[in-house]
Order: structure tokens, then sequence, then C-alpha cells
């Protein structure tokens, strides 16, 4: 269940509570009882790993190491018949 933040719009009490994503009930202060109205704050992700940044180039990751078997089969070939 996930975890919302609500403040008091009477003492401007801030407080959290599980609620389902069904519920839609109005939630009020647990401090004096008056309404509330939900907090809306950014969600902190992690982006690991590979392909997630402008800078990277997702096609070209395996590129290089397939390059690399080719210019070594190559340079196998040149010595092997030279």
């Amino acid at each position: 269940m996930p975890i919302y933040e609500y403040e008091c719009t009477c003492c401007s009490f801030r407080f959290e509570l599980k609620r389902s994503f069904s519920e839609d009930t109005q939630v009020s202060c647990p401090k004096c009882g008056g309404n509330t109205q939900p907090i809306f704050s950014p969600v902190s992700i992690i982006f690991k790993g590979t392909g997630f940044y402008s800078t990277d180039n997702r096609g070209n990751h395996e590129r290089p190491s397939q390059e690399g078997n080719i210019d070594q089969d190559k340079a196998g070939s040149t010595e092997k018949g030279g």
C-alpha cells in the first residue's frame, strides 16, 4: 500500500498515512480533526546501468567487443598467411 502525505488546512500539521489506491474518503487531521489536503512531492528514482542517460548510445554497448574480435581475427589471419 502506498504512503500518502497530508497537511491540515487548519493547523498546518503534516502527517503520513498508508492508504489503498481504491480508498477515496476524505482524511481528517489526527491532531485537530480539520480538513486536509494531499501533498505531492517528487519521487526519488535512481536509474542504474547503461542506456538511461542521453550521452549513452544503446546500440554501441555490444559493438566494440564484436569489432575487437573481428580485428583480432584479421590480425591472426595476416600473421598466419604472411
